[in-house]
């Protein structure tokens, strides 16, 4: 992974900037001076101008999934900033251009998976915030191959949760298969469902949100869900399938809470599709009989590819889908990161620098 070691003092420039780095698991992260890096082949450095906050850095932060980064280490993926260097070769970017990291910060590019456009299944791979260092600070190192293209024009702290929590669930929509016209239950209205009931609206299709906070609910209303409901005082399944006439045709899962993974089978109609982008901590039921004999189809999606990326920040660029985004700044992570543990965030919070 890309170290905070010491590189080199460039001219009229610190060798040090101030980040958020998780020097070990826990709750915190220590906003302190790191040294600067030095961009290596393929790779730029970048001064951030906003970077996002996803779940995901708290799970990093915290060494929650089975697979630990390695401390010190930065996390951030959904970062925005402007070029200020590239390193050694041929680069699709230059000084000046505005770039963004992601969850996939890079892949090899020559396995089955990557000549197939499936890069995120790389075993290769490197994730932004978590094996690479992120963008919880004033500066981070890029692969040039891999980093996203911003818009012109755009909000960048606005656009900062496209990186992630965008791309995610536009990807997860994709690969539920789900027309124009069919139903499209999202299950989780927060910080990834608030993004996919407005991407699900914008690709044409009917779209229920489902959740356990009015509010959230009525943001959903106004964002395109023609349906809503509350799975706090109702029951979802028997709503969803009165409603639909017979269940969903996709079901797209963005909330950590294991009840949502059990009642998705449910809300589906035979034939369905059900995307899993929340990772709720065990396992969750399921009916191996009702998936066969009702002829459902269970998929994970992770992020998404460069393509993905690029039609993701598009749809956004052309104003069909607008992130709930409120600004902190880097000192007050760990109060963002409580926050978040209390599921007292409306939207994406995005730090600017």
């Amino acid at each position: 992974m890309t170290s905070v070691q010491p590189d080199r003092v460039r001219s009229g420039q610190s060798s040090q900037f101030t980040a958020a780095v998780v020097d070990e698991f826990g709750p915190n992260l220590n906003v302190r001076d790191v040294d600067l890096p030095k961009p290596g082949p393929n790779q730029a450095l970048v001064k951030l101008i906003a970077s996002g906050v996803c779940h995901t850095d708290l799970h990093a932060t915290e060494g929650d999934w089975p697979v630990k980064p390695e401390p010190p280490f930065i996390p951030g993926h959904e970062g925005i900033g402007e070029v200020i260097e590239l390193g050694p070769g041929k680069h699709s970017v230059s000084v000046g251009d505005i770039v963004g990291n992601a969850w996939l910060w890079s892949a090899c590019g020559d396995c089955e998976y990557c000549r197939t456009g499936r890069e995120t299944q790389c075993n290769d791979a490197e994730y932004g915030g978590y094996t690479q260092d992120g963008s919880f600070g004033e500066y981070m190192l890029v692969d040039t191959r891999y980093a996203a293209r911003i818009p012109e024009g755009v909000d960048y702290l606005e656009a900062a949760p496209i990186l992630c929590a965008g791309v995610t669930v536009y990807k997860g929509l994709k690969v539920s298969e789900t027309k124009p016209g069919q139903f499209m239950v999202v299950s989780g209205v927060g910080g990834l469902g608030h993004l996919a009931v407005q991407y699900a609206k914008a690709m044409g299709m009917r779209v229920i949100a489902v959740d356990i906070a009015e509010d959230k609910l009525d943001h959903a209303k106004e964002w395109g869900a023609e349906f809503v409901v509350n799975a706090k005082d109702e029951d979802p399944v028997q709503a969803v399938q009165a409603y639909t006439d017979g269940g969903a045709h996709g079901i797209l899962v963005t909330a950590v809470h294991k009840d949502a993974f059990g009642q998705a089978l449910g809300m589906a109609r035979r034939d369905g599709t059900i995307v899993f982008n929340g990772l709720p901590p065990g396992e969750f039921p399921a009916s191996v009989f009702d998936i066969v004999f009702r002829n459902l189809t269970i998929r994970g999606s992770l992020v998404g590819t460069r393509q993905d990326m690029a039609e993701a920040l598009d749809f956004y660029a052309r104003g069909l889908v607008k992130p709930t985004v409120k600004e902190c700044s880097l000192h007050e992570i760990n109060d963002v990161f409580e926050l978040m543990r209390q599921g007292k965030i409306d939207g994406r919070m995005a730090i600017r620098y």
